[in-house]
């Protein structure tokens, strides 16, 4: 009976160990497919890091596009916001004009700014008005030609040298281009046009009309 019972613990005991032996032998199967598995997912973190990372570059970029778009577009509507005389550079004190049909710029002095009453010499106080003309044309208008074309109002000379209106505008567009040119301006891009009483912005039967008339014209041709 006591053979029997040392029979049976040895047979246990055998079984014991060999399910030792067959569990050890399990340890380095689960390690491995544990580190294979976080190696995937160590793999997969990066990808997403860098994905994340590109995203955000990209993002990056397209605000910067969206902020340069809307920077241009608010100097487009700054543009099409200002007057005539902005948008030409001469400044809001001059009454600009455009005509795109002619391709012209035409800046408009009256002449009582410019001349006394009958005369052709400049007033004094002329010279800073065309010397700012002269300085914006030449930084935005250089190589453009230019022609300075005196007006007059319907009243027939009376009191006066001058033979007619022809003559008195023509010589009023001659002193202001010798001004210009005295200033440097290039003589084979101005002219000297006179005009008369024969183009009238107004009435010549109003003393304001007459006055409107009476004006010399700095026309920029930009063809």
């Amino acid at each position: 009976m006591q053979l029997s019972n040392k029979k049976m613990f040895f047979l246990l005991l055998g079984f014991l160990a060999a399910a030792l032996i067959s569990g050890c032998g399990g340890f380095p199967t689960n390690w491995k497919k544990k580190h294979q598995a976080l190696n995937v997912e160590n793999e997969n973190l990066k990808g997403l890091l860098q994905r994340s990372k590109s995203e955000k570059g990209q993002l990056s970029q397209r605000i910067s596009q969206g902020q340069q778009t809307i920077e241009q577009l608010q100097k487009q509507i700054a543009e099409q916001n200002k007057t005539p005389a902005e948008a030409s550079g001469f400044g809001t004190g001059y009454d600009v004009s455009f005509d795109q049909a002619a391709g012209t710029i035409t800046v408009t002095l009256p002449n009582s700014i410019l001349f006394a009453s009958g005369k052709c010499s400049l007033k004094k106080t002329t010279i800073t008005e065309l010397d700012h003309i002269y300085s914006v044309l030449k930084a935005k208008y250089s190589g453009k030609t230019v022609d300075i074309v005196g007006h007059t109002d319907s009243d027939p000379i009376r009191k006066s040298d001058w033979k007619d209106n022809w003559e008195l505008s023509a010589q009023r567009a001659l002193t202001v281009v010798r001004y210009l040119l005295k200033r440097g301006f290039p003589d084979e891009q101005i002219r000297a046009v006179g005009r008369g009483a024969s183009q009238p912005i107004a009435s010549n039967t109003t003393s304001s009309g007459k006055e409107r008339n009476r004006r010399v014209e700095i026309v920029v041709n930009m063809r």
